[in-house]
């Protein structure tokens, strides 16, 4: 389990910002990197990509409870249920923070008492399955450009950490900054080590590994779809805005922000991923990346779509 950790300035900050300033030190603190990685010619430059609708088409969670849900080890049950609450909160297009609490407390509870090594195990072969054709090529190709400059290339995501490794190490980047969940001897204990990597979270994730690792933040790069990453791409010295929602395409274009949009024909509706749902948990599964091509499809017809 990892130490309790100091947060500096606690009596400055409310308690969201404690726990965000907490989830990030914990990522920072968990961040591995390659041990077959040289020193690299830029050491104090980096690129930093979220995940979900950035990296991946869809989201990584729900591909991964998919997955799991494949091999009977959640509910199809489960697996609508998340996707189902997830779909809501963005045709609403407000959260409903109880919802977000009690999804988060669900998922934390499927993985409660099951070894990290053999839900590392079923992420890898799951990855290989259902993940690695939905990478956009285009976001690869961005990561890729900062690796041949010889800089460091991290992924943050409010995905579990074991699972964002496994794609950092399949694509392989530096190493990934994810939600830490608590392990004791070997098991999850379905308890988060300070809350899900979300928002503020991310920001605090890449200015502790940024201490950590000498990293310049005004040289620094990050990548993201979405509008609750403006902290974090307000961190660096650039900010990209990939395949972003409408409140990001706004905010990249007032402040300047360079834009990528690697989707094609109509632009879907996004369906993002609640850091609570998905935080800490490898199972719930969270439906994302849902194109809404009807605006009337009924209810069964938009399930297909979303989990085809």
């Amino acid at each position: 389990m990892p130490r309790a950790l100091r947060v500096p300035g606690r009596s400055r900050r409310g308690d969201a910002g404690v726990r965000a300033v907490l989830a990030g030190a914990a990522s920072a603190a968990a961040a591995e990197v390659e041990d077959s990685l040289s020193v690299p010619p830029d050491p104090t430059a980096a690129a930093f990509f979220d995940v979900d609708n950035t990296m991946i088409r869809g989201a990584s969670i729900y591909f991964f409870g998919k997955g799991m849900a494949g091999r009977g080890l959640i509910t199809t049950k489960d697996l609508l249920r998340f996707g189902w609450q997830q779909l809501a909160f963005r045709v609403r297009g407000k959260e409903n923070l109880e919802a977000v609490a009690e999804a988060r407390d669900k998922a934390l509870g499927l993985v409660a008492g099951k070894s990290v090594d053999e839900i590392v195990a079923y992420g890898e072969e799951i990855y290989d399955e259902l993940m690695e054709r939905r990478i956009w090529s285009g976001t690869r190709a961005l990561a890729q450009q900062h690796l041949d400059a010889g800089q460091r290339v991290w992924l943050v995501t409010a995905t579990p950490v074991e699972l964002a490794r496994i794609i950092a190490a399949r694509l392989g980047l530096t190493g990934a900054l994810g939600t830490v969940s608590e392990v004791e001897d070997g098991l999850y204990t379905g308890r988060l080590v300070g809350e899900p990597l979300h928002g503020p979270a991310k920001a605090e994730a890449v200015r502790a590994l940024a201490e950590r690792e000498g990293l310049d933040l005004s040289r620094c790069t990050a990548y993201s779809d979405s509008s609750n990453d403006v902290p974090m791409l307000s961190a660096v010295g650039h900010a990209v805005a990939v395949n972003p929602d409408t409140a990001l395409r706004e905010e990249a274009r007032a402040r300047g922000w360079v834009v990528r949009d690697f989707r094609t024909g109509r632009k879907a509706a996004k369906v993002g991923v609640p850091a609570a749902a998905g935080a800490g948990a490898l199972a719930g599964g969270i439906v994302a990346g849902v194109a809404l091509h009807r605006r009337r499809a009924d209810r069964r017809g938009l399930v297909a779509r979303a989990f085809g």
